[in-house]
């Protein structure tokens, strides 16, 4: 069984001093100054916790950080609903080659934007190939995200209130209501960080006939002993759940969802396979190390290990980079060097990212600033949460990468 405790840093192959003025630097430089609420670090070696410390409070309350917290992680949803959607690929239900539109119907004809917009009737020209699954797993489906705030497109999502998950629409509704927007480019052409995830959400929930929270609850949460991941926290779990903030121009850091009264209490009308569950670091860690592991945990096979294999190569095309790709988020100068493959970032070269790593190591965040990465060189993963958006406003997540690699004896 994998060990919740913390093991001898050294016997791990890190300098432990260097491992613990991790701690020091986040502890001065964002909790001490205000920056960020709390924060908590988890590192592991094969599967063996080296470094588990939690720094702050969790509620205003002075309730603090502790190892059983529950935090809302976002877009690290995203690389759980794309294991489960290659589940169904190794099962031969779906391929990753197979048109959006054979399991949506709604997305049959949908084209890419060519005007309008603001009132007026969208334009639209025919795309170049058929959207495929692909696409939805890497963000090159031609999707957007409403608060991108950049085109007409993303607009009507905001107008439209497509993205909301205690609005009137549920998954079926949701693709709908994409069927009737245009695309802001070609499948294929571009990257743009978007509901891909989502959509894919939908398409598991269409071919499994039953609930995506269901199927991914039985086929890997429970699975993987992931029980305190969930996109709605349980009653008696609520106590647990750590207050998140945002941040505002003209007012810093303000509350957002405080955890003593949060919409995570109530049941999502619209489950959303691209950002909806809270997790904790310990159960985060699990999912992790069954993906170091080649798609095992325990004795419990959730993946093969050629497929995992498949997901962590680069799939954007041409042999891209983000930086090169995007349209929007991520298409910064940090970003180069850093391809995707299917549901996570991947390092193409270490050097153009100017971060220590290895090739092959992959990695995403979530909008209130959690994020994990993967390093199959060094054999390591790291989990770190904190809830604060936007997830850019500090470079937080790069310097723990930097100390962390450094800690490396």
């Amino acid at each position: 069984m994998l060990d919740r405790t913390v093991q001898d840093a050294g016997s791990l192959g890190f300098a432990a001093d260097r491992l613990a003025r991790i701690d020091a630097f986040l502890t001065e430089r964002y909790l001490g100054t205000g920056l960020l609420p709390h924060a908590q670090l988890l590192i592991a070696r094969d599967g063996a916790i080296a470094h588990f410390s939690h720094l702050g409070n969790a509620r205003v309350d002075g309730t603090p950080v502790g190892p059983d917290t529950l935090f809302r992680i976002a877009s690290m949803t995203k690389p759980i609903t794309s294991v489960l959607f290659m589940m169904l690929v190794e099962e031969g239900r779906v391929a990753l080659d197979t048109p959006v539109h054979r399991v949506l119907p709604e997305l049959k004809g949908v084209g890419v934007y060519a005007g309008g917009g603001g009132g007026v009737p969208f334009a639209t020209t025919p795309t170049a190939r058929p959207m495929l699954m692909v696409d939805l797993l890497r963000h090159t489906a031609g999707f957007t995200y409403g608060f991108q705030n950049r085109t007409n497109v993303d607009a009507a999502h905001r107008e439209l209130k497509i993205e909301s998950w205690h609005g009137n629409l549920d998954l079926d509704g949701f693709v709908a209501a994409l069927g009737k927007l245009p695309l802001e480019f070609s499948p294929g052409d571009a990257w743009n960080y978007s509901v891909a995830t989502d959509v894919l959400g939908a398409v598991i929930q269409r071919i499994e006939d039953r609930p995506l929270d269901e199927v991914m609850r039985d086929r890997i949460l429970a699975a993987l002993g992931m029980h305190d991941t969930f996109f709605q926290v349980p009653e008696d779990k609520f106590p647990r759940l750590a207050d998140c903030y945002t941040f505002k121009a003209d007012e810093g850091r303000v509350m957002y969802d405080p955890g003593a009264a949060s919409a995570w209490a109530m049941k999502p009308r619209l489950v959303s396979g691209g950002g909806g569950l809270v997790s904790t670091s310990l159960d985060y860690h699990r999912f992790c190390t069954m993906l170091l592991n080649g798609g095992t945990l325990d004795g419990t096979r959730i993946l093969g290990r050629k497929t995992i294999e498949l997901m962590m190569a680069n799939h954007l095309p041409g042999g891209g980079d983000l930086a090169s790709m995007s349209r929007s988020m991520f298409s910064e100068a940090t970003n180069a060097g850093i391809g995707f493959g299917l549901g996570f970032a991947v390092t193409q070269d270490v050097a153009s990212t100017l971060v220590p790593g290895s090739v092959g190591d992959y990695y995403w965040g979530g909008l209130f600033s959690t994020a994990f990465f993967i390093d199959p060189v060094e054999r390591l993963h790291m989990i770190f949460m904190t809830q604060l958006s936007p997830s850019n406003l500090y470079p937080v997540r790069r310097e723990i990468r930097t100390m962390i690699h450094a800690a490396l004896d």
